[in-house]
């Protein structure tokens, strides 16, 4: 499909399923992905970056190049469920090895060790855009990150290095997204968010890969338990299980398992959090004020 038909196919689906919003946010991604021209994209494998993918694709065919990050920090069973949703969409991706694991700054897990993440990713990327003789390189950030009170530092990574966000320069919501990725038939437009590995730590925690590792162990087994939005938190001997609230009881059913599981992987403790799964918990001790935080990255 030509970039003339999917913006023409826009304009018409207030008619067909998309509210006139919502079709005009996506008439202004079409638009926003055929000015580029070409992209290079940073696909995780989440319902955010996906629909990048997806429209980018749709746009600019073999033009935009889907990039995803393997490193310890990400659970290998989510790189892998990236590289089957993008096989069944019909779109290759290129695998990058990022070594963030190797970087002091981000080891040992100050407030802003998500720019020194997305710093080493983002640095991967424009190397494959300056192999391939792209400008552009584009993540899945949308209108609602960035927030007051929302703490990404990574955002201030993707400005210094001149990363584009379409889907916030096309104003759309994460609920824009998921609707509009629903609408165009992404096949994991319903994902749970997730967050790499290493949030699962305090800060101030140092980041190894035998902990990584751990962590790993206990969010598969809890995957294959059948919870989907869940954190498994790392507080040295003990491992704090964060879950929808609906699934708590589940949890205490499943006990025995996951009790017998964790300690196998190292943990002496085990609890489960009575508030549930919130994002972002491992940020509530941080505040406003802290000295921690450099302003460069606030």
């Amino acid at each position: 499909m030509t970039a003339s038909h999917i913006l023409s196919a826009a304009s018409s689906h207030s008619e067909n399923g998309l509210s006139p919003e919502l079709a005009e946010k996506y008439g202004n991604l079409c638009e926003i992905m055929r000015d580029m021209g070409q992209v290079v994209i940073g696909y995780s494998g989440g319902v955010d970056s996906t629909l990048v993918m997806k429209v980018a694709h749709d746009v600019l065919g073999e033009n935009a190049i889907a990039v995803t990050g393997d490193s310890e920090a990400f659970p290998q069973g989510e790189v892998d469920a990236a590289q089957v949703v993008a096989t069944d969409m019909g779109i290759q991706i290129v695998r990058v090895r990022t070594h963030e694991i190797s970087n002091p700054h981000f080891a040992v897990n100050n407030p802003n060790r998500c720019y020194h993440c997305k710093t080493e990713l983002f640095t991967e990327l424009q190397k494959v855009a300056t192999e391939r003789g792209v400008r552009w390189i584009a993540d899945g950030s949308h209108s609602d990150d960035g927030k007051p009170g929302d703490h990404r530092p990574g955002l201030k990574a993707a400005e210094e290095r001149g990363v584009r966000s379409p889907l916030r320069e096309a104003g759309m919501t994460k609920a824009d997204v998921r609707d509009l990725a629903l609408y165009l038939g992404v096949p994991n437009w319903d994902k749970p968010s997730f967050a790499c590995l290493s949030s699962r730590f305090p800060y101030g925690t140092a980041i190894t890969p035998e902990l990584l590792a751990r962590l790993d162990g206990c969010e598969k087994l809890l995957r294959e338990l059948g919870f989907r939005q869940f954190r498994v938190r790392h507080h040295d001997t003990v491992a704090r299980i964060e879950v929808e609230p609906a699934d708590i009881v589940k949890v205490v059913e499943h006990r025995d398992t996951i009790n017998a599981r964790f300690k196998e992987l190292g943990y002496t403790y085990i609890t489960l959090d009575l508030e549930g799964y919130r994002s972002g918990k491992m940020n509530d001790t941080l505040s406003q004020k802290s000295n921690l935080i450099p302003l460069a990255v606030r």
